[in-house]
């Protein structure tokens, strides 16, 4: 992360998010440029949606006889020491097995939010860029009402910048999705419990 910021670091360091025990309500423990971000843990849809997702990306994997790439979900990883931001995407894909509680940038090849409704645009916003500029070469971002998912959008990273190659709503039925490592057929109602 190179751009330059207004304002000053938080104090917390990426040593700081890995001492801290796990949260025993559930709730996710993210580090962005210094500061704390705590989300309530997800509730049942967004559980739902994230094991939907997982269960289709590991399918897709398997049926393109990739062994050396793993789906999985709610890990952290470690965007930037110098900028202080650890993150917990919803869905990962990974081009390391899964043997670890977190990961570096480099490990991750997919990396997908779920937004629930009370997520900040600035949150949004924040961590886009941070997949981005840490050259995560796949973002999907799948925004949710009160009900579960409604849309997805996969951006592909060209020239150090995420372009939307794909998009899929409720409603359409099983769509391919190409931006992802993989092709994967994707049901967006089927992410509504």
């Amino acid at each position: 992360m190179t751009a330059l910021r207004p304002y000053e670091l938080g104090s917390f360091t990426i040593a700081d998010w890995h001492a801290l025990p796990a949260r025993e309500d559930g709730s996710r423990l993210e580090l962005i440029e210094g500061y704390w971000l705590v989300t309530p843990p997800p509730n049942g849809q967004h559980q739902w949606a994230e094991g939907e997702v997982v269960f289709s990306l590991k399918d897709a994997i398997r049926r393109a006889g990739r062994t050396d790439l793993f789906a999985v979900a709610g890990v952290g990883v470690e965007i930037s020491t110098t900028y202080r931001t650890a993150l917990v995407p919803d869905f990962v894909i990974l081009n390391t097995r899964p043997l670890a509680n977190s990961f570096q940038a480099s490990d991750v090849v997919l990396a997908g939010e779920i937004w629930s409704p009370g997520n900040s645009g600035r949150e949004r916003k924040d961590k886009f860029a941070a997949y981005e500029q840490v050259g995560v070469p796949f973002f999907w971002s799948i925004a949710q009402d009160l009900g579960g998912p409604t849309e997805l959008a996969a951006y592909r990273l060209e020239d150090g910048r995420y372009v939307c190659e794909a998009t899929a709503e409720a409603g359409q039925g099983r769509v391919g999705i190409a931006g992802s490592p993989v092709e994967v057929e994707l049901d967006i109602a089927a992410l509504r419990p």
